[in-house]
């Protein structure tokens, strides 16, 4: 057994959204960690393109294509997993999507497929993760919020009722499997430099804004992230639980 806490050698580690952005340099974190990573994504070619680029570096992936929203479809994958001996001890629910438009414009069904996608999907893969994480005896669940598991702005309301439902989500997967050695806890990103902002980076006025309310004063970089993803997987944040850590350069901190 090695003495470095941090060291997640042994452990398989599912990842969604992983085939890039954020989720793809969580899954490559946690691989540099010693994990087993199984990347997950609906375009098959962006997932061999990940792995490939894991390989590339000495990281052998899996990978595992699935709509982390179709129910049926989650079942299966996991149905898939347990044939090839391959029970995730680590989960991060990562997928998500943005939708920007004023509340008023917003239709059932846009509301709904944000909904399902940053909130219902993760109560979906976390109970079919958990399922034999309990029958083992333990597991960690990362859920992926965001500052708007804390505060609201303009144009983004179903994102921010997703994501504060993440954060109770995550409080409640942990009052309910803290028992059956179960560590859930959250990571809030703050505004980091990914293709879901490049609309809001590309604006002079918004970027100007940011500068000046967050303290490092800063945009964040995906990849800084990755720590905290192996710290919440690791033997390190054992009796850690029902935590949400947010990466955001001290801008929930400052008034």
């Amino acid at each position: 057994m090695s003495n470095n806490p941090f060291d997640l050698s042994g452990k398989t580690a599912l990842v969604t959204g992983s085939s890039r952005g954020l989720g793809f340099l969580m899954a490559r974190g946690l691989a540099r960690a010693g994990a087993r990573i199984i990347l997950n994504g609906v375009d098959v070619g962006r997932l061999e393109a990940a792995k490939n680029s894991l390989k590339q570096e000495g990281i052998d992936a899996e990978t595992l294509n699935f709509d982390v929203t179709h129910e049926a479809d989650v079942i299966a994958a996991f149905a898939r997993l347990d044939q090839r001996n391959m029970v995730p001890d680590i989960l991060v629910n990562n997928a998500g999507i943005q939708l920007r438009k004023p509340l008023l414009d917003f239709t059932s069904d846009e509301w709904r497929k944000v909904i399902d996608t940053n909130l219902t999907s993760a109560f979906i893969i976390g109970r079919e993760a958990a399922q034999r994480m309990v029958a083992r005896g333990h597991g960690k669940i990362i859920n992926i919020g965001s500052l708007a598991s804390e505060l609201a702005r303009p144009t983004v309301a179903p994102y921010t009722a997703a994501k504060g439902g993440i954060k109770m989500l995550t409080r409640s997967m942990a009052v309910e499997w803290a028992s059956k050695g179960l560590q859930v806890n959250g990571i809030g990103p703050g505004y980091m430099l990914t293709d879901m902002n490049q609309a809001l980076m590309d604006n002079a006025e918004f970027n100007s804004w940011l500068m000046s309310r967050v303290p490092a004063k800063r945009w964040g970089k995906p990849e800084e992230l990755a720590g905290a993803a192996v710290f919440l997987a690791s033997s390190a944040a054992d009796y850690i639980n029902g935590q949400m850590i947010y990466i955001d350069g001290g801008m929930l901190a400052a008034m």
